[in-house]
């Protein structure tokens, strides 16, 4: 039972430090922090469970942004962007059912998205997994220069107790 605790405990810090080294300080890391874990719920867009755009309307909605709850309609608005020129914050959007746009996430850096996986729920996940890289679409910059600014880019104001972690 001892092993198996400790077993746990490893694990859980495992991907604590995991989705720390993708995230940052700044606002919108703490937000998506906050829900890594929470189950996958289809049509969910609360901490009770997320589908993939109800984590990503629920995010935009913390930074005072506000998006339709379809990946398929987020992935009409905002600009366009490259591959090569993702930043935190930007949807980047996926056809996991051979159907067209059918599944979202927030990039965060480091070549790598936040997301509500059906299997994992809200979890970090690399562009260049093998099964995330063949269904990748495209992305859009829904967020303004000066919300990126004070959300996605500026280090969060709140006061971390680092004895906590």
């Amino acid at each position: 039972m001892k092993k198996a605790s400790a077993l746990l405990i490893g694990l859980a810090l495992m991907l604590l430090f995991q989705a720390g080294s993708a995230l940052a300080d700044s606002k919108m890391d703490g937000v998506i922090s906050d829900v890594i874990g929470v189950p996958y719920l289809t049509a969910g867009t609360t901490t009770k469970g997320f589908d993939c755009s109800g984590f990503t309307m629920y995010v935009f909605k913390k930074l005072g942004v506000s998006i339709p709850h379809a990946s398929s309609s987020q992935s009409k608005l905002g600009k366009k962007v490259a591959k090569d020129d993702l930043i935190a914050g930007d949807l980047v959007f996926f056809n996991t059912n051979g159907r067209g746009i059918s599944h979202v996430g927030i990039y965060v850096g480091d070549g790598k998205f936040a997301h509500s996986s059906s299997s994992k729920g809200i979890t970090i996940s690399g562009l260049s997994d093998s099964y995330y890289i063949k269904r990748y679409v495209t992305a859009r910059r829904v967020m303004s220069p000066e919300t990126f600014e004070k959300y996605a880019d500026e280090p969060s104001d709140e006061v971390v107790d680092q004895d906590a972690a």
